[in-house]
Formats: C-alpha cells, structure tokens, sequence
C-alpha cells in the first residue's frame, strides 16, 4: 500500500480556562457563590488529583512543578531552611489525592562559594515536597478553595505546611528573583524607597517589557500555614484564646511601618496608657485598622513581619544598605483541632485585586443547639456553613503606607517546610549544641520531643483532596479591579523580564547544569498504552462551565445523583510502536521526513499548533 502524509491541524483554545479545568471536576462545582458579592464565579481551573501515581518533575506535568533543590533560604542571614525539596515526595494516590510527604533523610551536595572562590560540601537532613504553578497557571483575582489534611502530629512542633500565592515575578525558593521585588505591592513614586523597590513607580522606564512608572512586585498571599506544637494551654497574647496548633491567615507586603511596630509577642497596643498622674506609661503602636475576625480567630502577636537588611558576605543575594527594607506581615491565627490532622477540611480565600479590592479568608462550621443556646462548632469536619475568619480591605493598607491589595498575576504554591524558626525549640538550654540531624544524639535537645521518631516514620504526609480556582466574568459585581487569567497579562506583564533575568528563576550550581531554561518543556505523548481510552482528548470548548450541555460527540454517566462528562472528541490512538516507526522509515526513505518534519514543527511554534500525523492509504 502507498502511503502518504496527512497532516491533521488543531488549533489550540487561547482560552485559558478550557485547558486548566479538571474533567473529574464535580458537576455542582463547576460554579460556586461568592461569599462576600452574593454573585455566581465560573471555574477556571481544578485539580482533583484522581489519576493515581502521578509525578511532577520538571516537565512532567502542565500545571505543576515539583522542585528538586534546597531552599536557599537556608542563608548566613539567618535563615532556618533545613529541608531539600525532592520531586519524587509528590504523588498522587489510589483514593484521588495529592500525597506531599516529608522525612528524615540526608541530601549531599558541592556548593561553590563565589566569596572564597571554591567548593564547599553542603548538607540537609530532611526531604520534603513542594510544588508551584510559577509561569505555567496563574491568575489575578477570583477564589481558591482546598480540600486538604495536614501533615505530621498536632502536638509536636518543627513542620510548616502551607498553600500560598506568589506573583509571578518572583519564584518561590529562588531567592535571586524575588530580592527587592518580594513582597511589593506599591504603586507609588516614593524616593527614599525606590532603591528597596527594584520595580518601583518612580522608574521612567523599567526595561524588558515593563511600563514605566508603574510600581511591580511579588506579592504573597498566604491562603493557610500550619503551626504545631503543644502550648500547654491558651496564649495570654490572643484574643479569643487561641492555642497550638493553629492555622495563620496572612497578607504579606511592602513597603511596612518602619516606626512604633508592635512587638513580637504582644497584641498591638491601640490606645495610649496613661498613668495616675496623666504620663503615657504605653505609647499607642502603628498596625493596620479596621481587620475583621470571626470566629476562633486572633490577630497574630508572634510575627508581625520581616526587615530584609543589608546582606551579608556568600548570602545567595546581594543587598545594600540603602535597599534593606521592612515587609509587614498583616494576619491572624485560626484555631485548628487534631480532627485537620486526620481528615479533609475545606477552606476558601476570596480576592478582589488592586486599589479598592480586599480579601477574606473563610473556614467551614455547622451549628449545634444545646442548653446553652446555638454554638458554632468548627474543626470536626461536618461543618458546612462557611466562617468568615479574616477579612482585610485595601483601605486599611491604603491609609497606613500607601500600600494596596495584590493585583499581580500569581502562581500557587503546596508544600512542608522544615525550618528551625518556625515550631522548633526557642529555649534551649547555653549548652546545647545547634545542630539538626535526627541521628546524632548531641542534636536531641535542638529538636522537640516526638519530632525525630514522627519523620522517621515514614507516615509524615500532607494530602489534598482538590484545589479549585473561580472567577466572575462581571467586574460590576465585585470590588476592585477586573479579574484576569494568566501568566503574562498587558497590564501587568512577566515574560519579557523573566527571559531577560532566566538566570534568577534557575537553579544554583551544580544543579543547573542539568537545565537550559527555569522551566522543561512538558512532554506530551508516548505514554504507555493498551486500549485508546488510555490516550488523552482535547478540549476545545470556549467556557467548559457553562458548555457541558452543549458539547458534541459526548455521552453521559450517572453514578448515583452525580453526573460526569465523558468526552471521545481528539481522543488518541493506541498504535504498536513497531508501526510507528514503520511508518516513519517509509516517510525517511521518501527522502520528505526530515524536510517536512522542520517545517512543520516551525509553523507549531509559531502558531501554537497541535500537530498529529496519520498514515492513510492513496486513493
């Protein structure tokens, strides 16, 4: 039989939301109501994590990245970083869920020293997981919702869970991106700081893309971070009573007050104290007005935010005097109860971006009646009445510092830290040695009781259920600016200064060696396969939400009172290698292979093509 090319063109969906949405995406959750505007947001992106034993190496995945590195926070600094990031502790399992693990387990490796010019031996004693969207899903405005468990024992301190939110200008571990640029979100041209702000509106022209005079930076918004331990009863310092473990609920931001800030430990002190005699004894502080909290929840009294100094000599960045500055960390505790620990809870952040937006956190309950009257109960996992915890709108940062809500276009973040400044010992005894190796017994007091003997269970793992991401496509409903997808958006655009600047979004010697750009290219086919329904199909659908009752070439399953979409459209075919590549010695032997194959993958490139090639007979 004669055989010639026949070349099958797919346009690819510009739209972002067709490409990032879950098809085991529950029918009923493919909207969701707003909890703060009353209106209805479409889903723009899910993850259910239904499909077991996936990985999430570089390039392995098209949403997600699991890092393999250590976190340079980890600096003379002074920073606590003591896990090394392994792609292989992110999978997915048989009962659909996210699995992030984390253990004891020594990672060596040569760092070079660019002060002494030589190559030192570097060494952490634990691995965990984390993985980001950076550069591949991001999004401005909208809400996320998880459904998740935390890791680890309750009453034992030292992990650091979190979900979290970074503009894309800067990438979570790799330092050299986000100095001077984490976490500013200030859009006005103030010149005693536009040294501490490398993006800063007083600059004229900003380069690679940028707009001038337009202030930019990589805003972090911190859906949830677990701290645990046990604390032996309430703090005096929280009101209501708020006690380990918790869960915090954080903005952090620049510029931050630089004079008169509460102290770490101790609630703000809001009104000046006036002694017998009429002498202020306690001085008003300068903190943020007008936070609302519910619930089980307390402004945070122990970290009210970070001051980047100048840096010190074989830190992984460089910075000046003249750009040290305060960052503010503006949020509260939420009480958590071992019930996270063990099984799924859900909980939802809601952001309205830029000047005139805001953002509210919101945890589930359910009411229970007693002789006591109604009570809100929370953490049992049987709550379905949604608690507003935390709420901050932009004027409270507007009339302290100038500051607003993130409006940058931002990635998310999953993963276990392990750092000796959050959960672990602060009291220890003059003689005990500093030191973090499970193994070594002069490190015991250096650790809290139990925390050894849990990472080297193996059990340590923090699970998600799902992660889903709404939008509302009506900018009349909500405050604050219009809600965006993607990376790279013309108000707020990355990708030039992220080419210009790829060095900073890399790894560091030796680990760069293995990469020729921050990201993989994400391999798609020569999967493995039996049946054509092993092989994927493609999507083309405008708005997947509301395009399910009209999509062509789909049939419908009911599996109790839920139904899910099965689509065939674009569907591959399982073909024998043997045949393929049959097929393209016969395409080689033609002498047309090589010729064609060029100038197609060229025109791919260029016009973000699908490309799938079929023999078929002559006629």
């Amino acid at each position: 039989m004669d055989i010639r090319m026949f070349v099958l063109f797919a346009w690819v969906c510009n739209v972002v939301s067709a490409g990032f949405i879950d098809m085991d995406t529950p029918i009923d959750k493919r909207k969701t109501k707003s909890l703060v505007d009353g209106t209805m947001y479409d889903l723009v992106m899910s993850d259910e994590f239904n499909v077991p034993n996936r990985t999430f190496k570089d390039g392995h995945d098209p949403v997600w990245t699991a890092l393999d590195k250590s976190d340079d926070d980890a600096s003379s600094a002074g920073g606590g970083s003591l896990q090394f990031y392994n792609s292989s502790f992110v999978t997915t399992t048989e009962n659909g869920m996210l699995k992030m693990s984390a253990q004891a387990e020594k990672t060596e490796w040569n760092r070079y020293d660019h002060v002494k010019k030589e190559w030192k031996k570097e060494k952490t004693y634990f691995k965990s997981g984390m993985v980001q969207s950076w550069d591949k899903f991001c999004f401005t405005g909208g809400i996320v919702e998880i459904d998740i468990i935390f890791p680890g024992n309750p009453y034992v301190g030292g992990l650091w869970p979190a979900v979290w939110m970074l503009g894309n200008l800067g990438r979570a571990t790799y330092e050299a991106s986000t100095n001077n640029i984490w976490p500013w979100s200030f859009d006005k041209c103030d010149r005693e700081l536009q040294d501490a702000q490398h993006l800063s509106a007083c600059n004229k022209q900003n380069h690679y893309g940028m707009h001038p005079n337009q202030g930019r930076g990589a805003t972090e918004i911190d859906i949830i971070e677990v701290m645990t331990g046990d604390s032996g009863g309430p703090f005096e310092e929280t009101d209501p009573p708020i006690e380990l473990p918790y869960a915090d609920f954080t903005l952090q931001v620049a510029p931050g007050v630089i004079k008169n800030r509460p102290h770490s430990g101790d609630a703000p002190v809001r009104k000046d104290t006036i002694t017998k005699r009429g002498e202020v004894e306690f001085r008003a502080q300068t903190w943020y007005d007008d936070l609302v909290l519910e619930g089980n929840t307390s402004i945070n009294p122990f970290f009210y935010g970070t001051y980047l100094a100048e840096t010190k000599p074989n830190e992984p960045v460089t910075r000046t005097k003249k750009q040290a500055f305060q960052a503010d960390a503006v949020g509260v505790v939420h009480q958590l109860t071992p019930a996270h620990f063990n099984q799924s809870h859900t909980f939802r952040l809601e952001w309205q971006p830029g000047r005139g937006g805001r953002l509210d956190w919101f945890v589930k309950a359910h009411k229970i009646e007693s002789t006591n009257g109604t009570s809100s109960i929370e953490g049992d996992g049987e709550g379905q009445d949604w608690v507003r915890a935390f709420s901050l709108k932009d004027e409270s940062l507007d009339k302290l510092m100038g500051s607003k809500i993130p409006i940058e276009p931002s990635h998310l973040i999953m993963n276990i830290a392990i750092s000796s400044t959050w959960g672990f010992p602060y009291d220890t005894p003059a003689w005990c040695e500093k030191c973090f190796d499970c193994e070594d017994p002069k490190c015991a007091c250096s650790f809290h009781s139990g925390f050894c003997s849990m990472m080297n269970s193996g059990k340590v793992a923090m699970y998600l259920d799902s992660i889903r991401v709404y939008q509302s496509n009506d900018s009349t409903a909500h405050v604050g600016a219009n809600h965006t997808l993607g990376c790279d958006p013309p108000e707020f655009p990355t990708k030039e200064w992220i080419e210009g600047h790829e060095y900073r979004y890399m790894r560091n010697p030796p680990f760069v060696l293995e990469d020729k750009k921050p990201l993989r290219k994400v391999q798609f086919g020569g999967g493995i396969c039996k049946t054509d329904r092993d092989c994927g199909a493609h999507i083309k659908n405008i708005n997947l939400t509301e395009s399910y009752n009209r999509m062509s070439e789909q049939r419908r399953t009911s599996d109790g009172d839920q139904q899910q979409v099965v689509t065939t459209e674009g569907r591959g075919k399982c073909v024998k290698e043997k045949i393929l590549e049959s097929f393209i010695s016969v395409l080689v032997k033609r002498k047309v292979y090589a010729s064609a194959m060029r100038d197609l993958q060229d025109l791919t490139a260029r016009h973000k093509i699908t490309l799938m090639i079929i023999p078929v007979p002559k006629n």
